[in-house]
């Protein structure tokens, strides 16, 4: 259950760094970005797996870049009940959602279930690694 918390902060910190990079979205406080979050963690749990699945021959198609667009609709949708929290457009939501994805995908790898952080080590094995 700690592993989810952290989570959820990692999005919140996503969501405010792409709110940084981009002019395109604004966020308006703290408890802004971190309902933001909450409610996109929800909208990921629930419904990105349907809409990949009903797009998944164009997602096929363009070699799995239309996820962006899942994800930036996703955004939208976030921003449009979210009060604090606005996308001005469609390319600030996809470029908002290629950071989100990049900044929150990297930070949860290294996140276990229990809420540690984990450091995966390799070791080179004669020809390998391991």
């Amino acid at each position: 259950m700690p592993g989810l918390f952290i989570r959820w902060l990692i999005l919140t910190l996503a969501i405010l760094a792409a709110a940084y990079l981009l002019d395109g979205i604004e966020v308006h406080g703290l408890l802004s970005a971190f309902f933001a979050a909450a409610l996109l963690g929800v909208l990921n749990a629930l419904f990105r797996p349907i809409l990949l699945l009903v797009t998944l021959p164009i997602n096929i198609l363009s070699l799995g870049l239309f996820t962006f667009v899942v994800n930036a609709f996703l955004l939208m949708m976030v921003s449009g009940v979210i009060g604090g929290f606005t996308v001005h457009g469609f390319w600030p939501a996809v470029f908002g959602a290629l950071i989100i994805s990049l900044v929150s995908g990297l930070l949860t790898t290294l996140v276990s279930d229990q809420g540690r952080v984990e450091i995966i080590t390799l070791h080179k094995s004669h020809d390998r690694w391991e």
